[in-house]
């Protein structure tokens, strides 16, 4: 590539990121036909195709693979840059945040958060995606601008930020035993079990702590969201671990019963994170100041 404007490396970034000229052109607030001509001036200044189809989505080629995260590290520097030489003004800002975290963040900070956003940047779109398995390298690459969720392993360079604590709960359905006298770590092993685990597992804290008492629970179902959860529980004899604020929303609408734990557990912290390219990224900066003021109003 041996000329090309800023305008162009922001294209490639958004073509590289989305995958598809469609969502390219949403991302950079252009139309598809203006978006299919940049990608062609793309394809001339790199000489290789960069995005070719595969049925009916657009694949990237090993060329545009290999420059995916440094073509994204660069126009990052390049709206930094350009940041600086105009204030960011809310009202027409148009760009697509990609933030990751549980449906549980969604149902306790979502609707507020929702509500923020479009008051004061109405063009600004949200993609959330589910929490997965590669944490670090989805932040280090930029496929994920935020994450909100429990940071435990991060790498040093990331950025993080503390949001709110909670503690966690078992829910039952409203006529369980559990649910009635005070339950203790013995009452807590003897019931069936279902945890929440996106990697699919089944063992936490509160094994270790059963452990440390003598004791065991039995898993017997292992779902990747607190809802599925709550929905399995609901019409069984098991019972489910899940935060108390998640706990509070849903469980008069789905005929459940939150009930203590009777066992210590360290709190859940849930905090957010991200990469330091993003540091002076004024738009970034205030999609994370939305989170912390939203998550400061929890009770």
């Amino acid at each position: 590539m041996h000329s090309v404007d800023a305008n162009l490396l922001l294209a490639l970034d958004a073509l590289l990121r989305e995958g598809s000229v469609l969502g390219a052109a949403r991302r950079m607030g252009l139309s598809p036909p203006a978006m299919s001509r940049t990608l062609q001036r793309l394809r001339d200044a790199t000489g290789d195709p960069l995005l070719v189809r595969a049925g009916r989505r657009m694949m990237p080629t090993p060329r545009a693979i290999a420059i995916r995260e440094r073509v994204h590290v660069a126009s990052s520097e390049v709206r930094a840059l350009l940041d600086k030489a105009a204030d960011l003004d809310l009202s027409t800002l148009e760009r697509t945040f990609t933030v990751r975290g549980n449906d549980y963040l969604l149902g306790v900070i979502g609707q507020r958060l929702d509500v923020r956003v479009q008051s004061e940047a109405p063009r600004v779109r949200l993609a959330f995606l589910p929490e997965g398995t590669e944490d670090v390298e989805a932040l280090r690459s930029g496929d994920v601008e935020l994450d909100v969720g429990v940071q435990s392993q991060l790498g040093p360079e990331l950025r993080v930020r503390k949001l709110f604590e909670d503690k966690m709960v078992g829910v039952v359905r409203k006529d369980h035993p559990l649910g009635r006298g005070r339950l203790t770590p013995k009452r807590l092993a003897s019931v069936g079990h279902v945890v929440v685990s996106r990697r699919g597992k089944g063992r936490g804290s509160l094994d270790v702590a059963l452990e440390a008492l003598g004791l065991a629970r039995r898993v017997e179902r292992i779902v990747p969201t607190h809802f599925a959860a709550a929905w399995l529980v609901r019409e069984s004899d098991r019972m489910a671990m899940v935060p108390g604020r998640f706990a509070a929303q849903v469980s008069g609408q789905l005929g459940l019963r939150s009930v203590p734990l009777g066992i210590e557990l360290p709190p859940l912290a849930i905090a957010l994170a991200w990469h330091p390219r993003y540091d002076a990224d004024k738009p970034h900066a205030w999609l994370r100041e939305c989170f912390y003021r939203v998550a400061q109003k929890l009770k």
